[in-house]
C-alpha cells in the first residue's frame, strides 16, 4: 500500500516539475505579480495533489489543473482582493522570465502590455490569456473557465478590442510592423 502512495507522489512530482514554468507563466499573466503567481500555482497544486488519483488518471490532467487554477483565481477575485498587474513600486520584485519560444517575450514593451492587461476585467483577462498566450482552443478555454464557448468568444473579443484601443500598445504594434 505504501508503494502505491509513493508511486502517486512520484507521478505528481514529475507532473509538477514538468509543468511548473507554464503554470507560472499563466498565473503571472492572470495575477500580474510574481509572488501572487507563485501563491496561485502553489494553491492550485495543493488542491490537485489531494485529488491526484483522479487527476492523474484523467484524459488531460493539464486541462484539469488549468481549470483548478482559474477557479482558485476567480475565488480570490470574487473576494475583491486587489491585483496589481503593474505595481506602483516594483523595486525588489523578481521579474518573470519568459520561455525562449514564448510570443509575449517578443513584445518590446512588456510593461505596457501588463498595464493594458490590468485594465481588463478578470473574465476578459482570463479569456485573452488562455486563448492567446496559452494557445488554447475556444472549447479548451471554455472548459478551463467553466463557461460556454460563446462566452469565451465574447470575452476574448471584447478584451482584444480594449487592448487594441490602448495607444501605448498600438505604438508597439506599429513599431513592430515597420521593422
Amino acid at each position: 500500500m505504501g508503494d502505491g502512495k509513493q508511486n502517486r507522489d512520484e507521478e505528481f512530482q514529475s507532473f509538477m516539475v514538468g509543468r511548473w514554468p507554464r503554470l507560472m507563466r499563466t498565473a503571472f499573466l492572470l495575477t500580474g505579480e510574481q509572488h501572487a503567481a507563485e501563491d496561485l500555482v502553489q494553491s492550485t497544486l495543493e488542491q490537485v495533489y489531494t485529488a491526484w488519483r483522479r487527476v492523474g488518471s484523467a484524459d488531460d490532467p493539464e486541462a484539469y489543473v488549468r481549470r483548478v487554477m482559474i477557479n482558485v483565481h476567480a475565488r480570490k477575485h470574487r473576494r475583491r482582493l486587489r491585483e496589481f498587474l503593474a505595481p506602483r513600486d516594483d523595486s525588489g520584485l523578481v521579474r518573470e522570465v519568459a520561455d525562449t519560444g514564448d510570443r509575449i517575450a517578443q513584445a518590446d514593451d512588456r510593461s505596457a502590455l501588463l498595464k493594458a492587461l490590468a485594465q481588463l476585467p478578470a473574465r476578459q483577462r482570463e479569456a485573452v490569456v488562455l486563448r492567446y498566450w496559452e494557445d488554447l482552443t475556444e472549447t479548451q478555454a471554455a472548459e478551463a473557465m467553466g463557461c460556454s464557448v460563446g462566452t469565451v468568444k465574447s470575452s476574448a473579443a471584447k478584451g482584444i478590442a480594449k487592448l487594441r484601443a490602448i495607444p501605448a500598445l498600438a505604438e508597439t504594434v506599429t513599431h513592430e510592423r515597420r521593422k
